[in-house]
């Protein structure tokens, strides 16, 4: 392990340390080299859905009320929606499409630029449309969460329309809803052999339909949040719950914000459960998508579970110290800085020194010291564009 020497990390953090408030992108890495070629799938992660302008306000105190103003220390404009899981995954170094409807006006310029060129989004199953506002969120992070506000137009193509000409995948994702089925295109594309991932929103009706279990027939993995999978299980605790979807899916895993996540893997008789790392979050929005994003990474990759559960789990607290779903997901480099600060604080106290253990995977994934980059993530501001 590169992890046993202290000069080389403590010299990376201080490369790194006057860089805290710009995230960094890094040297690409692609953690799935030695299993490509051979006649496989071009792309790893296919995706379909509607990505929305976002706007990010934080750091304000509490949400407004009727007739009031409140104000916020910061701001931020990125894409979001389905861009969020696409961004984080490519910046893992998976190859990533999306299937999406974007407008011709000035939002759907600046999300398609940003996923095409800078992020290295396959765009080519999606779709420009003239004449369609782009859809358009504002999120209010607050007190650790965040509050949101949307508005949109249906896309004059269909979604399903462009799904089908993904290419086909090594992963696919999806979000299951109570009242529809898995799409078309991402049956197709498991019945080829790709794994699909799926997780699920916030029910407004309350009324959590099992009908989204029935879907899961489909899906290879589901990654909902504790009070999802409690809702839809009828369950009092996440532990339950996980042992409930469990009789519906190959792979279960149950997330839980700050206290982390558990999950059963029945094709490797694994199960696991790890604690989250407490990081001063400044905005959530995404962290979810983060999270899936690394265990799909960990999962093609082959990793063991305690081990997908824990990269998942860094990612998405790496992703809520920035303002933005997408634009705030880690690079390697960002894993590296953090990694490469925990070895410096290897055994000053008995927190560093257990996520020193509980981490030693990643001082094969980054050997230090990593080799610094001059590019850095574009600021989460489309007023700040080049």
């Amino acid at each position: 392990m590169a992890t046993d020497g202290e000069a080389e990390p403590r010299a990376l953090t201080a490369e790194y340390g006057a860089l805290e408030s710009t995230p960094l992108v890094g040297e690409p890495k692609d953690v799935l080299e030695k299993t490509r070629g051979g006649g496989g799938p071009a792309v790893d992660l296919a995706l379909s859905g509607t990505v929305f302008f976002d706007i990010v306000l934080t750091g304000l105190s509490a949400p407004p009320s009727s007739g009031t103003e409140v104000g916020a220390q910061g701001m931020g404009s990125c894409p979001g929606g389905v861009a969020n899981m696409a961004v984080a995954a490519s910046r893992l170094g998976l190859r990533t499409a999306v299937a999406a409807a974007f407008g011709e006006d000035v939002y759907g310029d600046f999300c398609w630029e940003t996923l095409a060129t800078q992020e290295m989004v396959d765009l080519s199953a999606s779709r420009r449309i003239p004449n369609w506002h782009s859809p358009f969120t504002v999120s209010l992070a607050y007190r650790g969460d965040r509050s949101m506000v949307t508005h949109e137009h249906p896309s004059p193509i269909p979604l399903h329309d462009m799904a089908r000409d993904l290419p086909r995948a090594r992963a696919a994702f999806v979000s299951l809803s109570s009242d529809g089925e898995v799409p078309q295109w991402a049956q197709e594309q498991a019945k080829d052999g790709t794994l699909l991932f799926a997780d699920v929103g916030w029910d407004d009706s309350q009324r959590w339909s099992r009908s989204v279990l029935e879907q899961l027939r489909h899906c290879h993995a589901f990654m909902p949040n504790a009070i999802e999978a409690m809702s839809y299980t009828r369950t009092g605790s996440p532990a339950l719950a996980l042992a409930a979807l469990a009789e519906y899916v190959p792979v279960a895993v149950v997330t839980d914000g700050p206290r982390g996540a558990i999950a059963i893997d029945q094709t490797t008789g694994e199960q696991a459960e790890v604690e989250g790392i407490v990081i001063d979050a400044v905005d959530t929005t995404g962290a979810g998508d983060v999270f899936g994003a690394g265990f799909i990474v960990g999962t093609l990759a082959g990793w063991p579970l305690e081990q997908r559960l824990r990269f998942a789990n860094l990612c998405a607290a790496l992703s809520v110290q920035h303002t933005g779903g997408s634009l705030s997901a880690p690079g390697w480099a960002d894993i590296a800085a953090w990694w490469g600060q925990l070895c410096a604080a290897r055994g000053s106290d008995e927190t560093s020194a257990r996520l020193g253990r509980e981490y030693r995977f990643l001082g094969d994934l980054v050997p230090l010291p990593w080799l610094p980059t001059a590019q850095r993530r574009a600021s989460a501001t489309i007023g700040l564009r080049p």
